[in-house]
């Protein structure tokens, strides 16, 4: 018996149960807070795309160690260090917000609990087109000047942290009223996220290409630079002439009819940049004041 016994303790001499006290608990708590957060501060900015490419990078390492590349190797071991500087470098901003938002998260209630506001949902839907296509044509007849961004897979959070927080359900009127001539809210973008007007009065990259038309206002330029950082899709209106716009892909497509702009719109629930007739012939705009906002 005791011949079998020993047997049996031999055969699970492999199987070993961790002694875990209070303290593992609470490390393993503190890494699972921490990685999520620093997980979700990734793909709210532009870190995401970044991300993707390191790890492009990796897979290409991997292959490379596998295949015994060795002058890819030796290239790769030579640049990490400098390319973990670079993107400290590059990163500076975004890694100043996200800790000032560490510091002002309370930790036992995103710990505890859910927040559903997280939940992802559809884009783009056929009230959002609708109300879109309303407030444009009711502000180009009225000369009244528009910047829209509607959020793609490119997280927008960096610029909405420059404006003001409104989280408001999509309509006609709540758009037309935010870009009311001498109201808080008109100066500046408003980003649409999930079907919901995240911000208003938000900053954005201005395009740097020379290519473009001279006359172009600011608002335009800000349509086109937000494009080439990343894959939204804008909505502007001219101040000066109330054209309708939309600026995708380091693309401004302009003076586009009701038609035209509802192709536009409804190519983002399919995921097809849909061109125009009249966006093919006017990737350059005239008119439109340069100290246009």
């Amino acid at each position: 018996m005791s011949k079998f016994l020993s047997a049996i303790s031999s055969y699970f001499d492999w199987f070993y149960v961790p002694h875990i006290s209070v303290s593992d608990i609470l490390e393993i708590i503190i890494l699972s807070y921490l990685i999520y957060n620093i997980i979700l501060w990734i793909k709210r900015t532009r870190a995401w795309t970044v991300f993707k490419g390191i790890i492009i990078i990796a897979v290409f390492m991997g292959i490379a160690a596998l295949l015994k590349l060795n002058t890819l190797l030796w290239l790769f071991r030579n640049t990490i260090n400098v390319g973990i500087i670079a993107v400290i470098i590059l990163f500076q901003p975004e890694l100043r917000r996200a800790l000032e938002e560490l510091g002002r998260k309370n930790i036992i209630s995103d710990v505890l609990i859910r927040n559903d506001k997280n939940v992802k949902n559809e884009r783009v839907n056929n009230n959002t087109i609708q109300e879109l296509i309303s407030a444009a044509t009711f502000m180009s007849k009225n000369k009244t000047g528009a910047l829209i961004v509607i959020e793609q897979n490119v997280p927008l959070g960096e610029y909405e942290s420059t404006g003001i927080s409104i989280d408001a359900a999509i309509s006609s009127q709540l758009i037309e009223n935010i870009f009311e001539h001498n109201t808080p809210l008109h100066d500046g973008a408003v980003i649409i996220r999930n079907n919901r007007v995240i911000a208003a009065t938000c900053y954005l990259p201005l395009t740097g290409r020379n290519d473009l038309n001279k006359d172009l206002g600011t608002r335009h330029r800000a349509a086109v630079g937000i494009s080439e950082v990343s894959d939204s899709v804008t909505l502007v209106v001219s101040e000066e002439n109330g054209q309708i716009s939309i600026a995708q892909g380091g693309t401004l497509y302009s003076n586009l009819d009701v038609e035209e702009l509802r192709k536009k719109l409804t190519s983002l629930q399919s995921g097809k940049n849909v061109q125009s007739k009249k966006g093919r012939k006017a990737k350059r705009i005239k008119g439109g004041k340069k100290n246009e906002k």
